[in-house]
């Protein structure tokens, strides 16, 4: 599909509704088009790992990639792989309560 029908179906998309569109809802309709917002939703998770994990964990730890759903965490020993291999659900609901949505299904420690 060329571009200029693509930003013609968005355009019908957006002006077929009733009335003005909030910013908020045209981003969105935007964004699914595009069909970048997974992708969006994947690097908030990885560039928001330091703030649900938190300082000390986030030390010893790099989130490094998501792909279909699972998140890739490099960590720095094997005592900390164990220790978060542990509380992989805990963090797994937190990073999915960020998100708003279930993002991660699983998280490996390496």
């Amino acid at each position: 599909m060329s571009a200029e029908r693509a930003g013609r179906r968005r355009e019908r998309t957006l002006h077929h509704r009733t009335g003005p569109v909030g910013i908020g809802a045209a981003l969105e309709s935007v964004l699914q088009d595009l069909g970048i917002k997974k992708t969006l939703a994947q690097y908030d998770v990885l560039s928001s790992w330091p703030d649900v994990v938190g300082v000390k964990i986030a030390r010893v730890t790099v989130a490094q990639r998501m792909e279909q759903g699972i998140l890739y965490v490099g960590v720095t020993g094997a005592s900390w792989r164990a220790e978060l291999t542990m509380r992989r659900m805990e963090i797994m609901k937190k990073l999915n309560a960020h998100a708003g949505r279930p993002l991660v299904k699983d998280i490996r420690f390496r």
